[in-house]
This record gives structure tokens, sequence and C-alpha cells, in this order.
């Protein structure tokens, strides 16, 4: 099914009335599974509801919360030694599981996004089914185009597409069914509808805040023979260019979600758990991944990369590397694309993309300075025995990539990323519905009354 094929581009509509109506059909697997997860969920809280899962300690609170259980999910797990599991699945198992596109190294979108919510691997036809389903809502109402022609051209990317999201709030079906009198087991099917409405846009939305912000302002409609992550390339101009849409395939099903306690995704979960729709979440979620230390990341390497390359007459040695990254760290600076706050080893992530990387821009100078700075900082940063984890994170090297094609304008790459995180946070979203979990409402402390308690036990 080459979309560069036009006999197989013929035959897709056919394909598409044949497949079910794709929400039903969602809605039927998460329904299928909801009793048995809830009585899992009801006999482990009766049976073993006082079990301690996890103690807190001051520096834990004053640290960020950091490594402290206060969320589940099984939308997504990020474990320590072996990175992101999806549904289960690691990274190299959804990129030789996961259904392909005749023609293409990359999988379909539309087959990650269908793990995330029906909560099983998807067959081919699975896949193609989201595809269409996507591709017939993916038209974006005419205030979204005017909300974002009316800002400042200088309004920073991520801000036009958390607005353009929120604007979208206002097609919401969960809001105007809750309105209505929708009963409490139900909300969950409203959150698909949402999810599947606002994910089909999102490549438009993003496409158009491109060409608004760095081109000539056009809209270029999405082509009916290309699928979602295809698409995106095709509506920023890259239509011909088959190796940059199998990058965005790529960088769309990595960065799809990386379990329930990011900024981002912690931020969306606890914005929904008030049963706020999914516009609301996802737009909340996007002004997370707008920090510099959470989805900004990616830019900050690749500024920290030019640095580097700058600093130096000649593509610089092992040795000048190491010299630049010791500076940086003495100057109380970090290394951006380093560090994780969960793993321990070398994200799974950045290896996927260092694979493609190989194949399609081994010869860019700044991919081959990503090597160089693999070999080198990993060791400087062992060397300040401070770093749990020396090693390299998928902002080390997704930066690069987008810029080797075209794609220079740094402050874009974070929406590119939301493009792609907003699946999960819709997936969350709807199985928190699913499973009916309350409104999130941690208790927090004053340190008057944490300088008592620590007294009291003295």
């Amino acid at each position: 099914m080459s979309s560069n094929n036009n006999a197989a581009s013929a035959d897709r509509p056919q394909m598409a009335i044949q497949h079910r109506d794709c929400k039903s059909f969602i809605c039927e697997k998460i329904d299928a599974k909801i009793p048995n997860w809830r009585e899992r969920v009801g006999k482990l809280l009766k049976e073993n509801g006082d079990f301690v899962v996890s103690e807190v300690t001051i520096e834990q609170l004053y640290a960020g919360i950091r490594g402290v259980h206060i969320a589940t999910s099984d939308v997504s797990y990020v474990d320590p030694m072996e990175g992101l599991r999806i549904r289960g699945y690691s990274i190299p198992e959804l990129l030789e599981k996961l259904p392909r596109e005749e023609g293409f190294e990359t999988p379909l979108v539309g087959g990650v996004f269908y793990l995330l919510m029906a909560s099983e691997l998807p067959t081919e036809e699975n896949a193609m089914m989201m595809e269409f389903e996507l591709k017939r809502r993916q038209e974006l109402p005419q205030y979204v185009f005017d909300i974002i022609r009316a800002m400042p051209k200088d309004t920073h990317p991520m801000t036009l597409f958390s607005q353009a999201i929120l604007a979208l709030q206002n097609e919401s079906v969960f809001s105007r069914e809750y309105a209505e009198g929708i009963q409490k087991p139900d909300y969950w099917q409203a959150y698909v509808e949402d999810s599947l409405n606002l994910v089909a846009k999102l490549p438009s939305i993003a496409a158009f805040i491109y060409n608004w912000k760095y081109g000539n302002g056009e809209f270029i409609p999405p082509d009916p023979d290309k699928f979602w992550g295809a698409n995106f390339a095709h509506m920023i101009g890259k239509g011909d260019d088959k190796d940059y849409q199998e990058l965005c395939n790529l960088y769309f099903l990595l960065h799809c979600d990386h379990e329930g306690g990011n900024v981002s995704a912690h931020t969306a979960n606890l914005v929904a758990s008030a049963l706020s729709d999914i516009y609301y979440a996802c737009s909340a979620g996007m002004n997370g991944l707008a920090g510099p230390l959470h989805g900004l990341a990616n830019q900050e390497n690749l500024i920290w990369l030019q640095k580097v390359r700058e600093s130096f007459d000649h593509f610089p040695s092992a040795e000048e590397i190491q010299q630049f990254a010791e500076d940086t760290i003495a100057a109380g600076r970090v290394i951006p694309g380093y560090g994780h706050a969960v793993l321990r080893l070398t994200d799974p992530r950045f290896t996927a993309l260092d694979e493609f990387g190989k194949k399609h821009l081994a010869d860019d100078e700044l991919f081959r300075l990503v090597h160089m700075i693999y070999e080198v900082v990993p060791d400087v940063l062992k060397g300040t025995g401070k770093v749990k984890n020396p090693w390299p994170n998928v902002d080390a090297i997704s930066g690069v990539m987008q810029y080797h094609f075209g794609v220079t304008q740094y402050d874009f790459y974070t929406v590119l990323f939301g493009v792609s995180r907003c699946m999960g946070l819709a997936a969350h979203a709807v199985w928190s519905r699913a499973l009916g979990k309350p409104i999130e409402r941690p208790k927090s402390l004053t340190l008057r009354m944490l300088e008592e308690m620590v007294a009291e036990k003295k």
C-alpha cells in the first residue's frame, strides 16, 4: 500500500468502507477489558488496600517528589534498565511488530495509537482502520486558523499549539454530554470520541503553525494518499522526501508516551481527573511540555551541539570535546540530552533514531558530532561523581534529525514532540475514566509541620 502507488491509492477508499467504524471498534475493545481491570483493581484494594507502596522522605518532598510512587498507569512504563514499554512492549519490539505501509521501513503511527487506546497489538487491518479514521476526522474548523493568525508573529510555537488545542474544546463531545447528564460509567466513551477528533487534527495544526510562522502562511491540505505521520511531512512542503516521511513516522512513535509521572503526563492526568475534557487536559499538558526541563530539552541540546561545532575551525577531536564538556560543567551548566530521572542506560529511543540516522544521514556533520559526544560525555559526567545516569536520552539526537531534513527552527521542535505526546495523554485520560479513577488531591504540608514531625521523633 505504498503512498506512491496509484493503484494502491485507488483501493484505499474501498478498503476504508470495508472497515468497521473505528470508534465503535475501539470502544468494544476497551469495554471488553474494563470488567477484568475493574475486578483486579477492586480485589487489590479490598485485600491489600493498606499495603505501603512507598515511603516519602523530607528530601524527596523538597526535591520534586522524585521517585515517589503517586500514580498508576497501565498505558506505559519506563524501566530503568530497559527503557520505555508501551502496553508491555519495548521500543525494539514495537519497531519489529507494529504494521508498516508497504514500501516503508518505519511503522504506521496509527498502529501505536491503536495500541495505546485498545491495549492490544494491532493487526495490519487495525492499524489501517485507525489511519483511515484519523484521516476522516482531520479537517480543522476555520476558527483555529483565525486564532493562530490573530497572534503576533513572534509568539512561541508552543503557545500557538496549546491555544489551538484549547480552542478545539468548543468541539468537545464529553463536555456536551456531561452537561446533558451522561452517566459516570459512560464517561470514557465520550473521551474516546474527543481523543480521536483531537489526535486526527494535530498534524494539520502543527503544520499550519510551521507554515504561518516560518513560511508564506499558506495551509497545505492533507494528501488523501498519505497517512498521519507522512501527511505532516507533506503539509510542511516535504511531501516528496520519502526519508523525512519515514522520520516523521519514527519520531511520532518514539515520543508518544513515557509513563504517567513526567510533567506533561502528570499535568494532563491531574486536569482530566477533575473531569475536564481531553482538550483542556492536553492543552495543559502541552504547557508543561513547553518547559526547558521537559520538552524543550531537544532544542537545548542542538544549541549546545552548535556551540561545540562553532568553537572549532575543524571537526573537533575526542580530546577537544572532552575539554568543552568539562568547561560546560565547570561553568555550572548542564549538558542537554544527557541523564534522565528514571533511565539508567542509553535511551532505546536514542538508539532507534541513531540506527535510522546511520542509514539516512551518516555523513551529516552534526550527526557525526552526536556520536563523538556519545563516546566522550558519559565518562565526563561519571567523573563528577554526581550523575546517576550519564547516558544520552532521546533529546540528545532528535533535534539533529529534524535539522538535517531542513526543519531548522529550534523552537518548533517541541511542537513535534507535542503532536506525538498527545496520543499518550489521550490514552491515559480514556483509561482513567474507564476505571473510574477519582479526582487527584494529594496533601501538602507546611515547613512548620515538617519541623514539628521531626522534633516529635527525637
